[in-house]
């Protein structure tokens, strides 16, 4: 499913403007999606809520919860570019439940130390309220992602 804008912007003669001040929750989201792939953290910023909770998964390399917009692109996008050459998290399916976003995603990237590539499924639920994200969690096959970070010996 391709995110639709199903907010009121007021403004339906431009859909690029539309989509950019959409408080839909797949647009919000998509626009985090964005901003990521772009490394603009100030826009990935911007789709988050002051008090948000984004949880990488246990078994993760950067496992926890982390909280406000800086602590989220301080603790997660800025520590991938460390590690990871091109880190991407590729949205492809959306499923829409009121303010519950689930996206089926794909992680592409080369770790820095070992040259070795990750291409893994992902899933991530997302919700959102007023326009931004207040909540995040991932799901993700950890073992993969450690494997490409782990000299094979």
């Amino acid at each position: 499913m391709t995110p639709t804008n199903t907010g009121d912007t007021g403004d339906t003669s431009d859909p690029a403007a539309a989509f950019a001040t959409s408080a839909a929750p797949a647009d919000v989201v998509r626009r985090q999606y964005l901003a990521s792939a772009a490394g603009d953290l100030e826009a990935l910023r911007a789709t988050l809520a002051p008090d948000v909770e984004w949880t990488e998964m246990a078994g993760f390399p950067l496992a926890g919860t982390y909280r406000t917009p800086n602590g989220v692109t301080a603790n997660v996008m800025e520590q991938l570019g460390k590690e990871w050459d091109n880190w991407t998290a590729h949205d492809d399916t959306y499923v829409v439940d009121g303010e519950n976003v689930v996206v089926l995603a794909r992680y592409t990237a080369v770790n820095k130390a070992t040259g070795k590539p990750i291409n893994v499924r992902v899933a991530h639920h997302f919700v959102v309220r007023g326009g931004r994200i207040v909540r995040f969690e991932q799901f993700v096959d950890t073992a993969l992602v450690r494997e490409a970070m782990t000299d094979a010996g």
